[in-house]
């Protein structure tokens, strides 16, 4: 038998043909248009042929893009048909979730047994790695980002906002080495998550120190490891109220009682086709039902 194209790469290709826009397509698909290009950039190299005249804005087809079109949409939308009727009466429900991993073992798992036993056939794969935004229709349904600014163009709902808390190992809040006042945070090492890099800024200057500067500043990509980071002593943690809280460490203590909401927000995030998929709708109607 002869190999085949990947399925995804003639779905992009019909579905740009079917509307001209390399952009609508992929709003279509619930995909980035970077990640729709790619798909059918792969099927034109396979084939050896140009596919589309490329204008401003706007995708026609050429003749061999015109053929391919007419010989292969039938039988895709035929194969559509025949995987729905295949599928019809199956049970199983599935979302491909990205998200942080101390949001997910601090807010999210200890919940997730609510949603099981309201949905025993609900099952989401978790994906703890990074850039979750642009894998959005391609490797993942939904996320929970964390950001300050989000994509207008996708669908977004807030989870949610929380003060800024700075947390010291709790001996550092006691005796000669106590650090008693901000002044005092210039001998610390600074720790900051990657995704947050301007949270000590909002920090220092909503308390009237901006020009407050620490001994030095590392940053992390996870939350979790900065939390021990901390007890291990080797910094001060710029970081959520509620992932202090949600930790109940009783190595751990906040340094003082400034009230600084954070610019930061936890999101949930998909593609907004994506919400006509029965699992991702599942999962946002109780996410936020549940208060997460």
């Amino acid at each position: 038998m002869r190999r085949l194209p990947p399925l995804t790469a003639l779905e992009a290709f019909i579905q740009v043909a079917r509307t001209g826009s390399v952009k609508a397509a992929a709003a279509e698909l619930a995909l980035s248009t970077p990640a729709l290009s790619r798909r059918v950039q792969a099927l034109e190299r396979y084939l050896g042929l140009t596919l589309f005249e490329r204008k401003h804005q706007h995708m026609e087809l050429n003749p061999d893009g015109q053929k391919l079109m007419t010989e292969i949409a039938p039988v895709l939308d035929a194969l559509g048909m025949a995987i729905d009727t295949v599928l019809k009466g199956r049970r199983e429900l599935r979302l491909r979730l990205g998200v942080l991993a101390l949001f997910a073992s601090q807010s999210l798992l200890p919940r997730m047994g609510e949603l099981r036993r309201l949905y025993p056939e609900f099952h989401v794969d978790i994906d703890t790695s990074p850039l979750a935004m642009s894998r959005l229709g391609d490797s993942l349904d939904a996320a929970i980002i964390l950001t300050r600014d989000v994509d207008m163009s996708i669908y977004f709902n807030e989870l949610g906002r929380d003060d800024i808390y700075l947390i010291a190992p709790k001996e550092r809040t006691r005796g000669a080495d106590a650090i008693t006042s901000p002044a005092g945070l210039a001998k610390e090492t600074i720790l900051i998550h990657r995704d947050m890099p301007m949270l000590f800024e909002d920090w220092r200057r909503a308390i009237g120190e901006p020009d407050l500067e620490p001994r030095a500043v590392e940053h992390y990509d996870s939350g979790q490891l900065m939390l021990e980071a901390v007890a291990q002593g080797f910094g001060v943690a710029v970081m959520f109220g509620r992932h202090f809280e949600s930790a109940h460490d009783p190595r751990l203590a906040r340094l003082f009682e400034y009230q600084v909401e954070s610019p930061y927000r936890y999101y949930f995030v998909c593609r907004h086709r994506a919400l006509e998929n029965k699992a991702v709708r599942i999962f946002h109607d109780w996410l936020f039902s549940a208060e997460i």
